[in-house]
This record gives structure tokens, C-alpha cells and sequence, in this order.
């Protein structure tokens, strides 16, 4: 009996020891694992605020913020668009966007550029040269997360007062930041200053072409890139918010290639202390730079429209977390893990008309949809990125 016994208790010391080695490895895993769950995930790991106490405990000396911000370019609703997104009691624009709404979601910033003017239906709906577009374009856009808009764009005057009319009063109704386009001449100098994650921020807007139409002396309209009228909306800003973005509707159609004058924006707003310049109007894609602390999208191209070859068909999603460190009362903004994306408006050609308008990333495209798609995003790619080492291809 006392032979047994000894071995009973042996054999317990043992399995009493094995679950206390298995208790202290499984902790360890999970611990490691909710530590690096989300290191492949700036958008979320680096969201948010991080505080660093001082040596005796008191209140912190150090704090870090961050804001993740993506941007894309031209929604431009030509009526083959909105036309497959009619339904029985409207429009829903939404099933275009499935593939591409789980990414703009994660940001706490996402950006467009209103091509085509939200005048509703009431005014008439309607198409290449004059655009207008029906209010469920903007909701399905605000599905995705899109909290930042331009309107300033060759296109925002196509139907007159009367949409643009429409258009602010739609957009006024959203908390949403917006710009570029005014109903009144004290809503022009409306500046909105938002905040998240203890970071202020605001965007201005502005366009070098209205495809030859006029204000008729009412420039509050559409905002005209003009240096002088620039710099004082700059001056009004600037000391208020922590990142200041400029939206710029500039460029030459269809070039993939960036010319004398987008350098020359770019530049003044660099030196006036922009600190995100976001570029569109080519409907094709552009490079992403810096200057010197100033980043520069030149050309997102276009996010949704029907105009057709891959050049057009291929845009842009650019992503940057926007850091701010604060220590002993003083902040700096730094821009981190700026990265590139593409995105393909698939559609299929049923009956000699075009449906199931589709935006995918180009991560999800196979030859079905997109014959040789590894070839064009090493060649669009290659145009975005060129030899910048700071941007990261996805």
C-alpha cells in the first residue's frame, strides 16, 4: 500500500506541474497574440492616442495622437453608372462599392472628390458634358465611411446655381467635412474645423478649370485656384488646426505624367505650410511625393465612372497616418507609413449596355476580370510610387 501511495503522489506532482507549465504557455500566447494582432494594420494600430506618464506618476509630459486618412479620386457618375443603380424606389449605389467598403471603413479620415454634382433628380439627372446626379451617390459614399469632400472640380458648374443649391443643402445636412463650392458668399468663408483623436484638421478646395463656364461675378461658386485668395484662406486656417489638406482639381486629362504647373501648385502650397496637397482631375493615376515635409498625391484618377480603357478605369487609394506629438506643451505633426493601393471599375457588358458596376482592389482581381492585371499594376504602380522608397505598394 505505501508503494502505491508513493507513486500516486509522484504521479500527481507531475500532472499538478504540467498543467501550471501549460497554464503559463497558453498565457503567454494569447497575450503575444492581442500584443501583434493588428501589426499589419496601421489603420488601426496606429488610431488613437498613446500617453506616457512622468517619472513620479503625475499627469503626462508626453503624448502621442494618430489619425489614419485614405483618399480617393473622381466619383463621376455617367448615366450608365446610375442607371444600373436605379431601383424600384430610387437609387443604391452601394452593391458598386462592397469590395472596397471593408478597407475605407477602417480610416478615421476618408477623402473624394464630387466629380459630378449632387442637383438631385428634381432639377433633371443627366450625363457627360453637363453632369448631374441624384443624392444617393452621397449616401452611398458616407456608407463606406467617406467623411471628407471636395467640390470643387471642371463639373460644378454644369447646372447652375440651382445644383449647387442643392448640393450644399444635401452636404449641410451630413457631418461631413466639405469645400470648394458655396450657395452664399459668407458660407465661401464657413471654415470648418473638425476634430478627432485630439487632432484639429480642416480642407480647403479649389479647381483651375470650369470647362469654360462662368460665376457671372459670383466666385464664391466654385473655388478658383488663385494664389492670393489661397494664401488668406490659408492664413485663416492655419494657426487653428493641427494638418491642414488642400484638395487641387489640376493637371491635364489622361496624362499619366506630372506637368509644369501641378509642380507649381505644389509647391506654393508647400511653402505656405500645407501639409497634405490632394490632387485629381486627369482621371488617370500620378505620383505620390513629398516636399519636404508636404505630401503630394498628384492624381488619384477616378474612384467610379464609366469611361472606358484601364487608364481610366484604374484609380487610386493613398493612405498616410498622421501623427502628433505633444511633449511639455509643444506638438509636432509628422506623416507616417504613407502607402498606395489601386483600385479597377469592373463592368459587364450585357445586351450591348453596360452593368454590375464593381469596384475592386487590385488584391482581388483574377484574369477573369482584368486580362494581364499584373501587368497594368506594375505599370500604374510604378507611375504612383516610381523610386520613392517612403511609399508603400499594396
Amino acid at each position: 500500500m505505501r508503494r502505491i501511495q508513493r507513486i500516486s503522489y509522484k504521479r500527481l506532482f507531475e500532472i499538478f506541474f504540467l498543467l501550471l507549465v501549460l497554464i503559463g504557455f497558453t498565457s503567454f500566447s494569447y497575450l503575444f497574440m492581442l500584443k501583434h494582432e493588428n501589426d499589419n494594420d496601421f489603420t488601426v494600430s496606429n488610431s488613437g492616442s498613446n500617453i506616457e506618464k512622468n517619472g513620479d506618476g503625475n499627469n503626462s509630459d508626453i503624448r502621442d495622437d494618430y489619425l489614419s486618412l485614405i483618399m480617393v479620386g473622381d466619383s463621376l457618375i455617367h448615366e450608365a453608372v446610375y442607371a444600373d443603380a436605379k431601383t424600384s424606389n430610387g437609387f443604391d449605389f452601394r452593391p458598386m462599392f462592397q469590395y472596397v467598403k471593408p478597407i475605407i471603413c477602417k480610416y478615421d479620415l476618408a477623402f473624394y472628390n464630387q466629380e459630378s454634382i449632387l442637383g438631385g433628380k428634381e432639377i433633371g439627372l443627366s450625363t457627360y458634358p453637363r453632369f448631374n446626379s441624384p443624392y444617393e451617390v452621397g449616401d452611398a459614399f458616407l456608407d463606406m465611411g467617406f467623411n471628407i469632400v471636395s467640390l470643387a472640380n471642371n463639373h460644378t458648374l454644369d447646372r447652375g446655381i440651382e445644383a449647387i443649391v442643392n448640393s450644399r443643402s444635401y452636404w449641410n445636412s451630413k457631418n461631413v467635412l466639405v469645400n470648394g463650392s458655396a450657395a452664399l458668399e459668407n458660407e465661401r468663408y464657413n471654415y470648418q474645423i473638425m476634430e478627432k483623436n485630439n487632432i484639429k484638421y480642416t480642407m480647403l478646395a479649389y479647381t483651375d478649370y470650369t470647362n469654360g463656364l462662368s460665376t457671372n461675378g459670383k466666385d464664391y461658386l466654385v473655388n478658383r485656384i488663385d494664389f492670393d485668395k489661397i494664401k488668406k484662406d490659408i492664413e485663416a486656417v492655419r494657426d487653428k488646426v493641427d494638418v491642414l489638406m488642400v484638395s487641387v482639381h489640376f493637371g491635364e486629362e489622361y496624362n499619366l505624367n506630372v506637368t509644369n504647373r501641378q509642380k507649381e501648385v505644389a509647391q506654393f502650397l508647400a511653402d505656405n505650410g500645407v501639409d497634405i496637397v490632394i490632387g485629381h482631375h486627369p482621371h488617370v493615376v500620378g505620383k505620390i511625393d513629398y516636399i519636404g515635409d508636404t505630401l503630394v498625391v498628384y492624381s488619384l484618377g477616378n474612384f467610379i465612372s464609366a469611361q472606358r480603357g484601364v487608364e481610366r478605369l484604374t484609380g487610386l487609394m493613398a493612405s498616410v497616418v498622421i501623427h502628433k506629438h505633444t511633449e511639455d506643451g509643444n506638438s509636432k505633426i509628422s506623416l507616417e507609413n504613407t502607402a498606395a493601393e489601386l483600385v479597377y471599375t469592373h463592368t459587364d457588358y450585357i445586351n450591348g449596355g453596360r452593368h454590375n458596376f464593381r469596384i475592386y482592389p487590385y488584391s482581388m482581381l483574377n484574369d477573369n476580370l482584368l486580362n494581364g492585371y499584373r501587368d497594368y499594376y506594375d505599370k500604374y504602380m510604378g507611375i504612383v510610387v516610381s523610386d520613392n522608397s517612403m511609399i508603400e505598394k499594396r
